[in-house]
């Protein structure tokens, strides 16, 4: 009997085989009425999740046939318990066999699904404990199901909100008695994501059946899947990058999937590019920027990458949940072109949960293409001619996607011209219903159909460049600033890497807006502080033209969301009260 074409190769010593990568029904783009039908069809073709542990050992098989069985299983065992269609059930979204059966069954018994993050992103046990009861009040849900190595975080924060908790080991012992099962319609909801920005004042964003499979089908057309294709990835299931794209849209789309914890990707990045490597079909792979500078990073210290990747079967390679930095992906191309990685390969997009995930898709073949703006463009002006003029690469997006379209506009709502920065605005039918229990917040992004992002950007011959989020602008004598024109300033001087800064506008004692800048310091001498603290100064200033308040912090003070990226909104909110304390320097 021949070999399926991508199989993902294991260690002689497991007896366990990968699912394959080849499925054995007709492939269908997503074309379904809700998420239990697709599950339902790709149940019959083979496919399915693989687990690998940090070494990217195959640990765990779980085809769609037995994802479909536990799923039916548990909705039967949550209907016993009382839930009825609408229930929302929280889920703490650990990657594995446990909260994918937990998922789809909350869908097949009607409710609502709500994934909780992890406590890997967040500083301690009570952080974490707030993180989880803030999203449970907001979601209201009837129960909060967990591991069981969670219980004692995840039991408190739900004792804090009256809802009743349960680890996932104790709910699959129960009994699962015959129960009918609720008819899903299209426009129903099928569950609430938590963007990753969601912390203090969370939203819940509603997602219809119809907006969802509508939005995975875009996937599909756009990075035009093959037989070959199979799916790896190390993302977070309480993200839409992870849950939509690289759990959802690859079992609708009836692709198999390799799975590294998000936790063990950070611990061993290269362990993702082993699994790469060992697959014999064609990998289509996503990552924020941060993980393809990990291992970038962590490659330039070992042997040459030829050596251990052959990474010539990457066929997409994509970028997105945060903003794409071009000079990572160099220096991405740079450490791995001799195993075989091509730039073509790279797909940058953009999206965001509020319209399910994709916004926009580059083309495939097409890599990353940046476009260089000067900076008082950026910031909404016309280009100066009075001092030298500084430019930043902005990178190409992609187009929309099927059925969405994107327009940019002004402040007051009207239609930009091509290559006019502004708001970037978006419709289509994978736009939200709106944030659950929360009229004034949709209302306040949504309009006619249309949803305001919050991003910044422009269109240029239907291409989609984004350059900053609207709400991190620093505005400093009415001229604007973005902080990652700060931040990647800094960045440039020895020592310093891509989320060691987060730049932010504060108010001074006497009244004034000035730009703070907060950078991770890791010397523990007070004179190269004090060095390191001019130094940068002067950076700023030759760069933007302003002088910043220069505070240098402990290494990993500075907050992440759930999915990893830095929040320049909870930096500032820290530091103003305090709770971020710099170094104290001598003048």
């Amino acid at each position: 009997m021949g070999i399926d074409l991508g199989h993902i190769e294991v260690a002689p010593e497991t007896a366990l085989v990968a699912t394959p990568t080849t499925s054995t029904l007709p492939r269908r783009i997503a074309d379904f009425a809700t998420l239990g039908e697709a599950l339902d069809y790709a149940a019959d073709g083979g496919c399915g999740f693989n687990f690998h542990d940090a070494r990217g050992t195959l640990i765990r098989t779980y085809d769609y046939a037995a994802l479909r069985a536990d799923a039916l299983a548990m909705a039967r065992r949550l209907i016993a318990l009382g839930v009825t269609p609408e229930a929302r059930i929280a889920l703490i979204a650990e990657t594995g066999a446990d909260f994918a059966a937990l998922f789809f069954g909350a869908v097949y018994a009607g409710a609502w699904p709500v994934p909780l993050p992890l406590p890997t992103s967040f500083g301690g046990r009570e952080s974490y404990v707030e993180q989880i009861r803030v999203q449970l009040a907001s979601s209201d849900p009837m129960m909060l199901i967990y591991p069981p190595e969670l219980a004692e975080m995840a039991s408190e924060a739900a004792r804090l909100v009256g809802v009743k908790g349960l680890d996932w080991a104790t709910l699959a012992d129960m009994p699962a008695p015959e129960a009918a099962l609720p008819a899903a319609s299209p426009d129903d909801i099928c569950y609430l994501q938590y963007s990753s920005g969601s912390t203090r004042f969370p939203h819940g964003v509603a997602i219809t059946h119809r907006a969802l499979l509508n939005n995975l089908a875009a996937h599909g057309h756009a990075m035009a899947l093959q037989p070959s294709d199979r799916c790896i990835s190390w993302l977070p299931w309480y993200h839409d990058m992870g849950l939509v794209g690289c759990m959802l849209s690859p079992m609708a789309n009836q692709l198999s999937v390799d799975y590294l914890k998000t936790e063990d990707f950070a611990r061993r990045p290269l362990a993702w590019l082993d699994l790469i490597t060992r697959n014999q079909g064609t990998t289509v792979s996503y990552s924020p920027t941060f993980g393809y500078d990990i291992c970038a990073r962590r490659m330039s210290s070992q042997t040459k990458a030829a050596d251990r990747f052959d990474l010539s079967r990457w066929r997409l390679a994509g970028n997105g949940a945060d903003m794409i930095r071009p000079d990572v992906m160099q220096s991405f191309v740079d450490a791995f072109a001799g195993a075989g990685f091509k730039a073509s390969a790279f797909l940058p997009s953009y999206g965001l949960a509020e319209a399910t995930l994709a916004v926009s898709i580059m083309p495939p073949g097409e890599g990353i293409r940046v476009e260089l703006v000067e900076e008082t463009q950026l910031s909404g002006g016309a280009a100066r001619q009075d001092r030298p003029q500084r430019y930043r690469a902005i990178v190409n997006c992609g187009k929309p996607v099927r059925d969405m379209e994107v327009q940019v506009r002004d402040e007051d709502g009207g239609a930009l011209p091509e290559r006019a920065i502004g708001k970037i605005w978006c419709r289509g039918p994978s736009i939200m219903t709106g944030y659950f229990r929360d009229a004034e917040a949709t209302s306040a992004c949504m309009a006619d159909g249309w949803l305001d992002t919050g991003d910044m950007g422009y269109m240029s011959d239907g291409y989609v460049f984004i350059v900053g989020r609207a709400k991190d602008m620093i505005i400093i004598n009415g001229k604007n600033h973005w902080p990652q024109d700060i931040e990647w300033a800094v960045e440039q001087l020895p020592g310093f890497k891509a989320g060691d800064i987060a730049a932010f506008a504060i108010t001074t004692p006497g009244g004034e807006e000035t730009p703070a800048v907060l950078v991770q310091c890791r010397t523990s001498d007070d004179h190269e502080r004090s060095r390191l603290r001019d130094e940068i100064r002067e950076r700023v200033r030759s760069v933007t033209g302003m002088n910043c308040v220069i505070e240098l912090v402990p290494p990993r003070t500075l907050p992440r969301t759930s999915s990893g990226k830095l929040s320049r909104a909870k930096a500032r909110n820290l530091y103003l009260t305090g709770e971020i304390k710099p170094y104290a320097i001598a003048a």
